[in-house]
């Protein structure tokens, strides 16, 4: 930071006001109020979905918000994201007030500190992880460290630099959306491309496939309804939350105890390249097992072995996740809350596949090369959109240091 810049605690230049709770003793208004759901990843507010409650008049009267005000979410959060956001309020007119879970910042010279600069730092420290190291955990809920936050020093250069800093984030951000916008759009358009041209392949099958059933050709390893016992290290456990859309993913890493491998897996040993289906929460996610490794299976999982003879195990992958098969999978689904298929319904699935090996070789070596070509244009752009938010922390880093 400049030597010739002054600095302030927060507590010495801001007001703090608590959250306001619904309405109990009359007499009652109705008032919109900001709720943490209401924060956007950027800073601002998303004022499409604000509740409208009953409150307290005399409460509200205490916690009207005024264009300016920053709201700082005091207690949420989770294990990808801390407590700690600032959004701010940016409106001129309305009946508006704040949550319970969150306080409204208000500064008391607005001619000494623009309150956008503080938007701006403030949001600039939750980014840079300060405020992860002021939180505490009770009950599952992050708490904010209030006092430690109010002390928090700001760098106070003169007024018109605020403004001049304020100007120039401003004018880079919506520059950064912009890119993020567009990176998003390809990332979407990159796995919409392999997922059309995958659909395309199993959408109206030739009249040599063969018609049958999945539970014809397949057989079924079934350990839902068994939970094992989880350690600390060990044999790795495979889960319903591992696998996703095509691949198997690493994390959760979850373990057994070595020495039950034998006493649990009675009911059918997994095979590299196995076809892993997830029968509820997520419904149908479809992966292939990639590893020789000894591996535990969890419930919500059905391993399928098709009989090798008939059909290859990566074109049934293909086959399950496209867009055919995973109607008629889930038009089978049943429940309210979350949607799962039994056994015995998933096996009178209707499909079709060419009774020729090669025939499915020469599908799924196609389906590979438009896969990767896909995979190459998601991670592309994904590295752009990690790269977008690593420049908004390195150019807010700079402004409050006195580099721009």
């Amino acid at each position: 930071m400049r030597e010739d810049w002054k600095t302030a605690a927060l507590a010495d230049v801001c007001d703090f006001f608590n959250g306001l709770w619904k309405g109990k003793k009359p007499p009652l208004v109705e008032a919109d109020v900001i709720r943490m759901t209401n924060f956007a990843e950027d800073g601002t507010l998303d004022y499409s979905d604000v509740a409208h409650l009953d409150v307290e008049a005399r409460q509200f009267e205490k916690r009207r918000l005024q264009f300016g005000d920053i709201i700082l979410e005091k207690s949420g959060g989770g294990p990808r994201q801390p407590v700690g956001r600032v959004a701010l309020f940016d409106r001129k007119d309305g009946d508006f007030s704040f949550s319970n879970f969150t306080s409204a910042i208000r500064v008391r010279n607005q001619q000494e500190l623009d309150c956008r600069y503080l938007h701006r730092f403030l949001h600039w420290t939750y980014l840079s992880g300060v405020t992860e190291g002021m939180q505490s955990h009770s009950t599952g809920i992050r708490n904010l460290n209030g006092a430690a936050y109010k002390c928090i020093r700001i760098p106070l250069p003169p007024f018109a630099e605020q403004r001049r800093i304020v100007g120039i984030v401003d004018e880079a951000f919506e520059g950064i959306a912009a890119a993020k916008e567009n990176a998003q759009k390809n990332l979407h358009n990159a796995r919409a491309v392999f997922d059309s041209y995958l659909s395309s392949v199993f959408t109206k099958s030739p009249d040599s496939w063969m018609g049958t059933t999945i539970g014809e050709h397949i057989r079924f390893v079934d350990y839902r309804g068994k939970t094992p016992k989880k350690t600390q290290r060990g044999l790795r456990l495979i889960t319903a939350k591992n696998v996703k859309m095509g691949y198997l993913q690493e994390a959760p890493r979850e373990f057994v105890a070595p020495d039950s491998y034998d006493g649990w897996m009675t009911r059918g040993i997994p095979r590299r390249g196995d076809v892993l289906f997830t029968t509820e929460a997520p419904l149908a996610n479809v992966a292939q097992l990639d590893t020789d490794a000894k591996v535990v299976f969890a419930q919500r999982i059905i391993i399928m072995q098709p009989d090798p003879s008939k059909l290859d195990s990566a074109f049934l992958k293909y086959l399950l996740l496209s867009g055919p098969a995973q109607q008629r999978i889930h038009a089978k689904g049943t429940g309210a809350t979350a949607k799962g298929i039994k056994a015995s319904l998933l096996k009178t699935i209707a499909i079709s596949f060419p009774a020729s090996l090669d025939e499915q070789l020469q599908i799924v070596a196609a389906l590979n090369a438009v896969n990767e070509e896909s995979q190459h244009g998601v991670v592309l752009n994904q590295r752009k959109l990690a790269a977008l938010e690593e420049l908004k922390k390195s150019l807010l880093y700079h402004a409050f240091n006195g580099e721009l």
